[in-house]
């Protein structure tokens, strides 16, 4: 069948985007870019390991249709790193075997074959019709080809091939390819405090934050008074002046500027020239992605070529460890660069036929995220060479030629680059993975393709307590819709056991978390019997856990992360490297709560107000119900330290007595009621408090610069908003107390309309907090009426026995629960009171419930990065500057590696030491035992000692309790002192003490274990 012909029987009707599937990944692309790549119909040449994993994340992603090509049978050898092959399909064609099961990652992109006989390579009829074409594994003659067609033609073309630790890339989008956003980054936005009447007029920005902005950016405008030319005008050009100021060109023929104004930059396209690749080949254009390689480009780009140069005149690759072949290759290299580097095309040459899961993962990754780029016009494009190589992944000890024969089973590739001897130390490994989300899964699959602990004495356990929901099958991709609700650790597990056969029985999955309470599972023993770990998690609470478990353990740890196009990796070495918690991210900047309550000036002050309340309302009441119920007491012993019982108190009455619903009605005019409280009366109250025309201490308007005046609103229940928080409020409100809701709008807009509203005036004497440094001052007229009273409204618990409230939990991936609904409808109706511009319900989704943008190319190559360090790991490596840490940012692109940091050292006396080192006691000494070693071995005067939040003994408590306690036992002083027995699983005790020297100065030493 032609590709024309196949594309046209593969057109599926253009739906809504997926919010539900491709939630995360849209945070990082955007609605435009999703719609542009739905129209796009993808071609993959080639379908072993690189071949796939390219196809897999395009998949992933949501073009409009794949497409592969390869009718070469499937050989053992293609088992190493294409993971969607098996055992039973060798001899089979590799695209008639993968497509299928290409397919089941995503029912919205169909995946065709386009056909072929073996031995027929791709030729330009087949390619007709395609937007995007990508070649794996092809030679340069044929890529000439290809290309020379659609360079001509439109068509955007990659071509990529990996040959053991060695990786290259070349791209062309044409001619004149237009990027309409470079850098995927939010566009900057501002406060403007003044605006110069000039030829090179000066804004100047309030001083809260650094405006951000680069010279030759654009800037559009809003809100300013005076200056109004300004506002929605043609984006300036800026040249930047200072951190608040930037020039925007000649202002002199507009009025004079007034007050206020926001500025916005613009993002604007760009057009890029792409060569074709026989241009390219004569003189090329390099992507660098590592600047400690910088010369490694030029030789890789004559190597490649010799490469394919070797092939075509053989009619192979060159042999593994092989010297002749490594002579050839050089000297054909040599005749394209003389200055190449023999030693690094020598290794290419002993690689070539060599085929890494994890060298993939990471061309694979950065070929998907190109494609994207091609159909979506989003981010930058690579131009237009990139060359990779992971050298230092080979052991210290180099395999011979002799330990690099194939042995006829599935890791011959690999084994080709590291030798069987090396390749059992792979098979007889031991991992710790903590978490099988989008990293996990990656991961596993990488892990069962390296063979990683196949061996007799290998072993992967894999821990995740999270069951699999609709939006982790966008980049998840060990799951299935068949899985939804079940535990991604069993599924991942199972999965890629079935990828590699060997792997079965050698995976334990648990759903136990890591943590403080779960050290009788993850315990000594358990870290004993292990030899490193790998994190795969989304929070820095249990990354540090780990970090710090791993220090105690002396275990290797892997650590990596992803943030939309960005990743990283961090190596950490026990006795080498820095732990994780060595160095941290500053805190994230939190908004003033004053901000919140009264002063809102952006969209994200009016969805962190609208979680609160809906934690208010819908959580915080009902809990406290249920505890007034439940708990003996209560009141007193609650209430009488809260600082706020008379509210507390309210609260309970309020939703147990006077306003406790017994219809859906009820709720609905509940909800009403709330909107006025809400969005009128505590507006006016506000602006009675603080007048528009209100001046402050120093005779400047108050309502000015990041304070926006509000204005109350009314109730229109044919204004959708208004409906849909009133829909919203009622249904969660009715969810508290396990009443059926009403699907009819016109219901809740009748109810609400009958709903007699009181009349509101405002109070004198209500202070309004400014600024979060002044004190909270209660309101004075707030109605009285004293504790006593409203606590005899309560009925008494045991009028109640068994009834309970329902707390709301906040869950935002679930559309129908009016969660997000309720958020976004709040949100927007304040943003209305304070003319901020709203946001939709997929924005306010991201902002309220903290969702990290996520994409499977940026997992697929991070993790590919990881198993390069991994390599090393399994070697032992002792040299800090073979391993690294990684950035990388695939909008830009951009790479950057690093070797690790240095554990830092500190000193007592003459002796140094780091975080790795402590002092370890065995048998259970006495508390006078260890005082006294400190004292004769290290000339130590210990002054404290404690073990976690217990102060154990210090040199200023009384004498009758020193002696009591210096000839304790050291777990008989714990138990003691804390009064909790220690859990049978526990064998050790991590102590800290503090230490004098001679000179009675103070001097850092390590911990203490005491073994118990």
């Amino acid at each position: 069948m032609s590709s024309a012909k196949l594309l046209d029987s593969m057109d599926v009707d253009e739906a809504a985007i997926d919010e539900g599937l491709y939630s995360r990944q849209l945070y990082v692309l955007g609605h435009e870019a999703m719609k542009r790549m739905a129209t796009s119909n993808v071609l993959v040449v080639g379908l072993r390991g690189l071949g796939v994993e390219i196809a897999k994340n395009i998949i992933l992603a949501g073009v409009k249709s794949v497409t592969v090509y390869d009718p070469e049978p499937v050989t053992v050898q293609d088992l190493s790193s294409q993971f969607f092959l098996r055992a039973a399909d060798i001899g089979k064609s590799r695209a008639e075997v993968a497509a299928p099961r290409l397919a089941e990652l995503n029912a919205y992109v169909p995946v065709r074959n386009l056909g072929g006989q073996k031995g027929q390579q791709i030729t330009i009829d087949l390619i007709k019709g395609f937007q995007a074409i990508v070649l794996t594994d092809t030679t340069l003659d044929k890529q000439l080809e290809i290309n020379d067609w659609t360079h001509e033609n439109g068509v955007h073309f990659i071509s990529a091939s990996t040959h053991g630790l060695f990786g290259s890339v070349f791209n062309d989008f044409g001619p004149k390819f237009t990027c309409v956003d470079p850098t995927g980054e939010q566009p900057l936005s501002g406060m403007i405090v003044s605006i110069d009447k000039e030829k090179e007029a000066v804004v100047t920005c309030l001083d809260e934050a650094r405006h951000g902005l680069e010279d030759g950016d654009f800037v559009t405008f809003a809100e300013v008074q005076g200056m109004t030319a300004l506002n929605g005008c043609e984006p300036r050009k800026i040249s930047v002046k200072g951190p608040y100021t930037f020039s925007i060109g000649d202002t002199t023929g507009l009025s004079e500027y007034e007050s206020g104004g926001i500025f916005t930059q613009v993002k604007m396209p760009k057009v890029l020239q792409f060569k074709s690749l026989r241009e390219s080949l004569q003189s090329p254009e390099f992507f660098i992605t590592d600047f400690a390689k910088f010369d490694r480009p030029s030789t890789l780009h004559a190597g490649f070529q010799a490469l394919s140069q070797f092939y075509t005149e053989e009619r192979r690759l060159p042999r593994p460890r092989n010297s002749a072949d490594a002579s050839k290759l050089v000297a054909l290299a040599k005749n394209l660069d003389a200055d190449a580097d023999e030693k690094v095309l020598s290794e290419l040459s002993y690689q070539a036929s060599g085929d890494l899961a994890p060298v993939n993962a990471v061309i694979g990754g950065f070929v998907a995220q190109e494609v994207l780029k091609a159909c979506s016009a989003k981010f930058h494009p690579m131009l237009q060479h990139m060359y990779f190589d992971s050298l230092e992944s080979l052991p210290d000890e180099l395999p011979t030629e002799a330990d690099c024969q194939t042995t006829g089973t599935r890791y011959d590739p690999q084994i080709a680059v590291f030798g069987k001897r090396f390749q059992e130390k792979i098979a007889n490994h031991r991992q710790f993975l903590v978490g099988a989300g989008a990293i996990g899964c990656e991961m596993l699959k990488n892990w069962s393709m390296l063979g990683l602990a196949t061996g007799p004495k290998g072993a992967i356990y894999v821990t995740d307590l999270d069951t699999i929901e609709k939006s982790n099958l966008n980049r998840q991709f060990l799951f299935r819709p068949k899985d939804l609700g079940k535990f991604k650790a069993e599924v991942a597990a199972a999965a890629v056991s079935e990828m590699n056969p060997d792997l079965k029985g050698k995976i334990t999955s648990r759903q136990e978390p890591v943590g403080p309470d779960t050290e009788n599972v993850y315990s000594h023993d358990f870290f004993a019997n292990i030899d490193g770990v790998t994190n795969a998690l989304d929070n820095v609470k249990a990354r540090l856990y780990m970090d710090q478990r791993c220090v105690f353990f002396l275990k290797p740890l892997l650590e990596s992360g992803t943030l939309g196009t960005k990743g990283n990796t961090q190596v950490i070495i026990p006795h080498l490297t820095e732990s994780y918690a060595s160095s941290q991210d500053p805190p994230e900047k939190e908004t003033p709560s004053c901000t919140v309550k009264n002063f809102p000036n952006a969209i994200a002050h009016t969805i962190e107000w609208s979680r609160q309340e809906f934690d208010n309302l819908f959580i915080k009441p009902a809990q406290s119900v249920n505890s007034y119920l439940s708990e003996p007491n209560f009141l007193e012993n609650n209430l009488k330290y809260s600082g706020q019982s008379k509210e507390q108190i309210e609260q309970i009455v309020s939703y147990l007595v006077t306003n406790k619903p017994l219809t859906f009605e009820e709720c609905i005019i509940w909800a009403r009621l709330q909107f006025e409280e809400k969005f009128n009366n505590s507006i006016r109250q506000l602006l009675f408090s603080l007048p528009k025309d209100a001046l402050t201490s120093t005779g400047q308007p108050f309502w000015s610069g990041p304070k926006r005046a509000p204005d109350a609103l009314t109730f229109d229940s044919s204004n959708p908003t208004h409906l849909q928080y009133i829909i919203a409020a009622a249904n969660l409100h009715a969810f508290n107390y396990g009443l059926r809701g009403e699907a009819d709008p016109a219901v809740y807009k009748k109810v609400a309309e009958s709903v007699v509203v009181p009349e509101f005036t405002p109070k004198s004497g209500v202070q309004v907090q400014i600024n979060d440094n002044e004190p909270l001052q209660n309101d004075p007229n707030a109605a009285s009426g004293d504790e006593a009273n409203l606590i005899q409204q309560l009925p008494s618990p045991s009028s109640l026995v068994g009834y309970r409230l329902n707390p709301v939990e906040f869950e935002k991936d679930d559309d129908t629960n009016h969660h997000i609904d309720f958020i976004t409808a709040a949100s927007n109706l304040r943003a209305a009171n304070y003319n901020i511009n709203p946001a939709d319900r997929h924005t306010t989704k991201q902002i309220a419930g903290k969702i990290i943008p996520a994409i499977a190319t940026t997992t697929s190559l991070i993790v590919g990065l990881v198993c390069l360090e991994l390599y090393k790991v399994i070697d032992g490596k002792r040299n800090l500057e073979a391993y690294k840490n990684g950035f990388v940012n695939l909008a830009l692109p951009f790479f950057g590696f690093s070797e690790p940091i240095a554990a830092q050292k500190s000193k007592y006396g003459t002796t140094e030491w780091t975080l790795w080192d402590r002092f370890d006691f065995p048998g259970d000494p006495t508390l006078k035992e260890i005082i006294d070693w400190f004292k004769k071995e290290h000339q130590l005067e210990i002054s404290m000692v404690s073990q976690g939040v217990s102060m154990l003994w210090s040199s200023f408590v009384g004498k009758k309790k020193s002696e009591e306690r210096l000839p304790m036992k050291f777990s008989k002083l714990v138990e003691t002192v804390s009064k909790k027995p220690i859990p049978p699983h526990v064998k050790h005790l991590i102590v800290e003490v503090m230490a004098n020297d001679a000179d009675y100065e103070d001097v850092e030493v390590p911990f203490i274990v005491v073994r118990i």
